[in-house]
């Protein structure tokens, strides 16, 4: 079927899910992306929404150390992940993880490759990802080969100064709450990480980072959704239990 797409002109579409976190901030034992959430691992909503997408091609899934068989048979296989291609190990930061996965794309190590598709890195403890999400990403990386995305800040930001005086108050029509997916074209995604990886001492905190300091390329915001929320600390739980429950209502 993916052969088909690409036929009629769509480009391969592989999804990086990023699960190798420890979740220190969340203060469990389990680990945050295998938290129950309305009945499920708060990892497994995620991955459904690009199992079922049609944009989405196969997924590549980073998790921890020594974490590959329990997510193979009580992820994966439990829940028919089929688009699942390769679980790699993930590194110490979260830039090391992404990179870990591009190095399976690059190595030819999945069964169908893409060499000159596109790469939508999402973090697995962004459980409601959905379709519109992916499609609104794919249309505007088709066109401006990178984008992220995203929503305008609601509050007032102030800057501060060293001192935690406020230095600056600037405008919040320019502000913007950066999420995941962010995608990217595959060439030029791993053309950046493998120039971050031979730099020293630049410090990345996303994706779009990378490939603006690196790459020197405008990345595109593209809107996500005020629920497209990274769970991250116990005070996440309930939000997104109340966003997990009412998807399953509007299902039925």
């Amino acid at each position: 079927m993916a052969d088909r797409k690409e036929k009629r002109g769509k480009k391969r579409c592989t999804a990086i899910v990023l699960a190798a976190g420890q979740g220190s901030r969340m203060g469990t034992k389990t680990q945050k992306q295998y938290l129950d959430l309305a009945g499920r691992p708060l990892l497994y909503y995620s991955l459904a929404a690009f199992q079922k997408s049609e944009v989405i091609d196969d997924i590549i899934l980073v998790v921890g150390e020594g974490q590959i068989p329990y997510c193979q048979k009580e992820i994966v296989e439990r829940y028919q992940f089929t688009k699942v291609d390769t679980i790699t190990t993930g590194g110490k930061e979260r830039y090391e993880s992404v990179y870990r996965a591009l190095l399976v794309m690059e190595d030819g190590d999945m069964k169908v490759p893409n060499r000159d598709g596109y790469v939508f890195i999402h973090d697995g403890a962004r459980p409601f990802v959905d379709e519109e999400i992916i499609k609104r990403t794919y249309e505007a990386v088709t066109k401006y080969r990178a984008c992220v995305a995203g929503m305008p800040v609601k509050d007032t930001i102030k800057v501060a100064d060293e001192n935690g005086f406020s230095k600056e108050t600037p405008d919040r029509k320019f502000l913007w709450q950066i999420q995941t997916p962010q995608v990217f074209e595959t060439a030029l995604i791993k053309e950046a990480y493998f120039r971050l990886m031979q730099e020293k001492g630049l410090a990345v905190t996303d994706d779009a980072m990378v490939v603006e300091r690196l790459m020197g390329l405008p990345v595109r915001l593209v809107e996500g959704s005020y629920e497209n929320i990274k769970v991250t600390t116990p005070e996440d739980l309930p939000a997104a239990e109340a966003f997990a429950r009412k998807r399953e209502i509007h299902k039925m």
